[in-house]
């Protein structure tokens, strides 16, 4: 793996790691919004549904659980 290639996905576990402990409890949908829009990573190349891969395979600290209600998974930070 190339220096940048390495550098930017070191950036981009780093910055959902942040928002999800700052922000405990959010969907895949609001990590995608703060990428996208507050953080303007606009070549992050995650979707929604990509996150759900994402991130039980390469950020640390991070668990989720199944909300019953909705069905959709909320992801905090480990403790």
């Amino acid at each position: 793996m190339g220096k940048q290639r390495e550098a930017r996905e070191d950036r981009l576990k780093r910055e959902i790691r942040r928002y999800v402990s700052d922000n405990p409890e959010c969907t895949a949908s609001d990590i995608v919004a703060y990428l996208s829009i507050d953080l303007r990573m606009r070549n992050h190349g995650l979707t929604p549904r990509k996150v759900g891969f994402f991130i039980p395979r390469y950020v640390d600290g991070v668990n989720w659980r199944l909300d019953s209600s909705t069905g959709k998974r909320l992801y905090s930070a480990a403790h």
